[in-house]
């Protein structure tokens, strides 16, 4: 049975039916991811915004302390990692044509507000505060983006689908700190967009900064994404659930599991990306860092999307256990570089740690729904294949969407340790927790007898969701 023509409710939807996916599957779900990447961008960009806002907050005539200015960036990664909570039950509930379409919308909140806030100096803390947590509507979007594309594609293209979802939406971290030191720059809205300020500089040079455009200039791309979703966007109708089914994944002991071990890839991505900026400052005060940040979060995020068919030909969880002893040597030689004082060895180090977190945030992403399908066959054993199939992929959607809401933490830990240890403590601390992940990703995943172990080696995953 096809899908009524026009409809924007997929009535049905069997990506796992060959027949299907090439006749009609396949073009709807390539036209939902790509549609989703730019919206999730566009979250990635307004969440992170405030890393290269708040350095500038001085020269524009804020007096605000370095511990104030601190909690601007730790507060929208806090409510950006608790809006991800709520945010990955949401899709099956509402849709996921509607809730892009809102979520997207709701960029638009923060965009305006920072860019009125920054051009008055007078403007309190408190509002900035309150700024600063809604710009975690961006870091929120995350998890219902990734639930919602993981109902649209085959298991067996489902980790490239996603890896490409997250890496091009992790993008907007490496895009946000790239664009938004040249607009302003610019008068680029003329008298619509406020005046400048006039700064000086330690050499006496002044020169203009319009420092609200580091947030409008995202909102005429906003309005457009949100358009996109709406009209080019389906639900389908068998991924439909309620919060109450959908909480099931809280009693699941792999959700926890993965929890643990996207806090050591995602987690470890996005918060080495707000704190490396600070970081690289703080070691090396003779290097201009701002001109070399976002390089790190731009390998991550393309690492992450050009990796997702690695997990897909050889298995996330073989993949994750490789990605979590690199990340291992990496750390060990950002200790010991900072040590010798070499910024070049510094730098070097941290590219491989940003890469390794991008291939490893494909993985372990990649590792979700096979484990779920497992465990279905041991919790469902009387159910037929079919209806074990479709409760795997309802709860794969939500342990995704919760895993990424606890790793968002990361945005907050990983600065937060900077701030209040010496960088080569926290980095040790960070050692030990990767340590951890090895040991967790062997023992349950793929040593012999792992949940995995069977499914990556000897490729008996559709043996095992039939039987």
């Amino acid at each position: 049975m096809k899908n009524q023509s026009g409809s924007k409710t997929l009535t049905t939807w069997t990506p796992e039916d060959h027949t299907f996916w090439q006749n009609e599957g396949r073009a709807i779900a390539n036209r939902n991811l790509w549609i989703s990447i730019p919206a999730l961008l566009l979250s990635f960009v307004i969440w992170q915004v405030w890393s290269v806002t708040v350095p500038n907050l001085k020269a524009a005539g804020f007096s605000f302390d370095k511990s104030q200015l601190f909690w601007l960036v730790g507060l929208a990664g806090l409510s950006g990692g608790t809006l991800r909570i709520f945010y990955s039950f949401m899709v099956p509930i509402f849709g996921g044509r509607l809730w892009t379409t809102m979520v997207t919308l709701s960029l638009l909140i923060p965009a305006i507000g920072i860019g009125y806030a920054v051009q008055n100096p007078s403007t309190s803390y408190t509002v900035f505060a309150i700024l600063a947590l809604l710009a975690g509507l961006g870091g929120g979007n995350f998890a219902s983006s990734m639930s919602n594309i993981s109902f649209f594609f085959p298991r067996s293209q489902k980790g490239n689908a996603l890896a490409l979802n997250a890496g091009f939406g992790n993008l907007g971290v490496s895009v946000v700190q790239f664009v938004v030191p040249i607009v302003i720059t610019m008068g680029i809205f003329g008298a619509l967009g406020g005046d400048p300020v006039t700064t000086v500089a330690a050499n006496g040079q002044t020169k203009s900064l319009w420092l609200q455009n580091a947030a409008f200039i995202w909102i005429p791309f906003i309005v457009i994404c949100a358009l996109a979703a709406w009209f080019g966007m389906n639900d389908i109708a068998s991924a439909k659930s309620t919060f109450s089914d959908q909480a099931v994944i809280f009693k699941r002991k792999h959700n926890w599991l993965m929890c643990w071990l996207y806090m050591g890839t995602f987690g470890s991505f996005i918060g080495y990306a707000a704190g490396f900026p600070l970081l690289t400052k703080t070691l090396f005060p003779s290097v201009n860092a701002l001109q070399y940040v976002f390089l790190g979060p731009l390998i991550g995020a393309l690492s992450r999307s050009a990796t997702g068919w690695l997990s897909d030909k050889v298995g996330g969880a073989r993949v994750t256990f490789w990605v979590f002893i690199v990340m291992i040597l990496g750390v060990l030689g950002i200790i010991y570089f900072i040590s010798a004082e070499s910024f070049a060895g510094f730098f070097a180090c941290f590219m491989v740690l940003f890469a390794a977190t991008g291939v490893g945030n494909a993985s372990t992403f990649q590792m979700i729904p096979n484990i779920m399908r497992q465990e279905m066959v041991r919790l469902m054993p009387g159910a037929t294949p079919e209806v074990r199939v479709r409760q795997a992929e309802k709860e794969s959607a939500a342990i995704t969407g919760f895993t990424s809401a606890i790793a968002a933490y990361g945005f907050f830990l990983i600065p937060a340790f900077y701030a209040n240890f010496d960088p080569r403590d926290a980095l040790k601390v960070f050692l030990g927790f990767y340590v951890t992940c090895v040991f967790v990703t062997w023992f349950f995943y793929t040593r012999k007898g792992g949940l995995l172990h069977d499914v990556e080696r000897y490729g008996r995953f559709l043996t095992a969701a039939k039987s």
